[in-house]
């Protein structure tokens, strides 16, 4: 028996979990996917942003803020990486500049720092490619970027340090309430029994609630967001986010540096009626291109070496929904995370365990808030460089030639303790298959690597869900 259940190991699920870690309580987080942030998670703006845009007086402008100052304290005992970009919002012309004056007023009022409007000529000598048309801009010092499934990875190896449980490939069916517990059914057939449950499912938020609710206060309406990944030569292009003024659609299609130097053009913003992984479209790519015409004077498509799609859970309720159910006592809805949730996704772990739950359980005496990274190879010194190869001669053999990833380090990933079998699980996870060649090279060696170690044939390892197979058939064969 569990005291929690955590259903979803996105950014909120194991941020939860982590929260829920640092007191006496036996967890557990499930996951239907085979890994974790498989979707809204690792397809998002990876922006933390400063609060400027939500509603006054909402949760998510509450969180959004709160969250934002969080993500310093995540930085140093998670060892996650934080860009410290800043952003400008940018305005054309007197009509747009008395909506950014407005929106200042309101970052004001959410409790963001340091804001201040400045003109478009002493914008472009921050930004010299910021477009000429611009007359004036927000700053907005305190916005950062992130590596968002790393957030969500690190977040959950801790809470397994610290006591956590953790099921992949584990589909909830069905949730009945028997007296004072929860019976859950996996698709699997196994059946699990908790005190509580925490529905942190994301865009199937709402489906999770009808399997215990007869009513449930919100809908899920999938909204799916279109991308660009330019090449690491842009680095230098772009220091600050640029957003567009926003809409009732989102904050636009904005201009992200990235901390591994990429720069991320996008999201659209269109809803649409499937729940799953997205594809790109010739619409949604051409949008992007124009839209971007307002932000910025120059944009080297050329150096374009990927785009996604990703789906986010906007919901039908107007803020986030993060309550215990009026219905069924001790099943916790965490539900409609749309922007701004990954920033405010260790607030919302903190709101919901100490406001909603109002947990009483007593603090563990030896929670260990630290989660250690060892610093990839190719940023060391050379001697440590030399040190490592002489402990395990696999750090000398270089597997993605683009990122500059060891075997070792390949390796690593595959047996950490949140453990990975997938193509696309050590490209989280290492970077590998993360550069200008998109996994050309390396991901070949890649999965021999994990056929090697996890002892599996090469024609079973997943690209990245199940069932997705590298290798389908052999082409040739001798007769």
């Amino acid at each position: 028996m569990y005291d929690y259940i955590i259903i979803g190991a996105g950014i909120i699920g194991t941020t939860i979990a982590r929260e829920l870690s640092k007191y006496q309580v036996n967890i557990l987080v499930l996951e239907k996917e085979n890994d974790i942030a498989n979707q809204q998670t690792t397809a998002n703006s990876a922006i933390i942003h400063s609060g400027h845009d939500p509603k006054p007086g909402t949760l998510k402008a509450r969180l959004c803020v709160r969250g934002n100052a969080l993500y310093h304290t995540l930085e140093k005992e998670l060892s996650i990486p934080l860009l410290k970009t800043g952003a400008f919002v940018v305005a054309h012309n007197p009509d747009e500049e008395t909506l950014l004056h407005a929106l200042e007023e309101r970052a004001k009022i959410n409790g963001v720092p340091e804001t201040m409007i400045l003109t478009g000529d002493k914008a472009r000598q921050i930004e010299p490619n910021l477009t000429k048309h611009a007359t004036m801009v927000l700053s907005l010092p305190t916005t950062m970027v992130t590596y968002p499934w790393e957030v969500a990875i690190a977040a959950l190896e801790n809470a397994i340090k610290n006591g956590a449980h953790f099921r992949k490939n584990s589909e909830v069916v069905k949730i009945q309430k028997n007296e004072d517990k929860f019976i859950l059914t996996l698709k699997s057939g196994d059946t699990l029994e908790t005190k509580h449950i925490i529905s942190a499912a994301g865009i199937f938020s709402d489906e999770v609630a009808h399997m215990i609710e007869e009513h449930v206060s919100y809908q899920i309406q999938p909204r799916k967001g279109e991308y660009y990944v330019l090449d690491r030569k842009a680095v230098q292009l772009f220091s600050h986010v640029l957003y567009p003024l926003p809409t009732e659609k989102g904050k636009g299609v904005l201009i992200v540096p990235q901390v591994h130097g990429n720069i991320l053009l996008g999201p659209t913003s269109t809803l649409v009626d499937t729940k799953e992984i997205a594809s790109t479209t010739q619409v949604g790519m051409a949008q992007i291109k124009e839209d971007l015409k307002r932000l910025a004077e120059t944009i080297p498509y050329e150096l374009i070496i990927r785009s996604f799609a990703g789906v986010r859970a906007s919901s039908s309720y107007d803020d986030f929904f993060i309550q215990e159910s009026k219905e069924v006592k001790g099943f916790y809805h965490v539900a409609g995370i749309d922007s701004p949730g990954l920033t405010a996704a260790p607030a919302i772990a903190e709101y919901l365990v100490h406001e909603v739950i109002q947990i009483k359980n007593k603090p563990k005496e030896y929670f260990n808030p630290i989660r250690q990274k060892q610093k990839a190879f190719y940023s060391l010194s050379v001697d440590d460089r030399k040190r490592l190869i002489e402990s395990d001669p696999r750090y000398g053999n270089i597997i993605c030639k683009c990122e500059k990833i060891t075997e070792a380090e390949i390796v690593s990933a595959i047996q950490g303790p949140t453990g990975v079998d997938t193509i696309k699980g050590i490209k989280k996870r290492a970077r590998a298959g993360g550069g200008l060649c998109q996994g050309g090279y390396c991901e070949s060696l890649v999965l021999k690597i994990i056929a090697r170690e996890t002892g599996k044939p090469l024609n079973s390892i997943n690209y990245y869900a199940e069932n997705t197979p590298i290798l389908v058939q052999e082409t040739k064969v001798k007769k």
